[in-house]
């Protein structure tokens, strides 16, 4: 008897709603659960201590690697390129639920690769997300205007995400999301 798929949950959301922060509070919340693996994402920007966890690459390793088929998912965003790395479908041939960060421009891609995808759309007031992106301090104040005027992509049509909105404590987030993720793994 075949082992089951996995699911692929894509946590998308505009930049400065947590979306980093609420997984790594639920990669710590759900340590000790085998059947969640959080994938973190290839990225073409240094890695630094203020900036999202993820392995970076320069942009010709990168290039390499995904004409070279290495990678699960791959986008651009934010003049810099992601990808998901292939240990992802491994996990989910285990039948693991694999927890991604990405832009809501893959979500349509993902979905007609992997089967068992669910969307979770993060969402924060403006404030709560201006007040985030000057802490994060990449950007310049017009710099963080411009990405907080831009429209943000909207998910496909067709898929009901699950929506957690992060404006309060960072607690309720997680806890919500960790909820979020259960339901979806108990779905398998």
């Amino acid at each position: 008897m075949a082992r089951p798929l996995g699911s692929l949950v894509l946590v998308v959301g505009p930049s400065g709603v947590g979306k980093d922060t609420l997984i790594a509070g639920a990669r710590h919340a759900l340590g000790n659960d085998k059947r969640f693996v959080f994938v973190r994402r290839l990225v073409t920007r240094p890695t630094s201590i203020e900036s999202e966890d993820h392995d970076s690459l320069d942009a010709e390793t990168f290039r390499q690697m995904e004409a070279a088929g290495r990678f699960a998912l791959s986008w651009d965003a934010h003049n810099l390129r992601y990808a998901l790395p292939l240990s992802l479908d491994t996990d989910l041939a285990l039948g693991k639920t694999v927890v991604a960060n990405v832009s809501r421009h893959v979500v349509s891609e993902a979905l007609d690769k992997y089967p068992s995808c669910a969307v979770v759309l993060i969402s924060a007031e403006i404030s709560c997300r201006a007040e985030r992106l000057t802490r994060r301090g990449r950007e310049s104040a017009d710099q963080i205007t411009a990405r907080l005027a831009r429209e943000s992509a909207p998910v496909p049509s067709g898929v009901t995400p699950v929506i957690i909105d992060n404006s309060g404590l960072l607690a309720i987030g997680v806890t919500a999301f960790v909820m979020a993720l259960r339901t979806i793994a108990a779905q398998e």
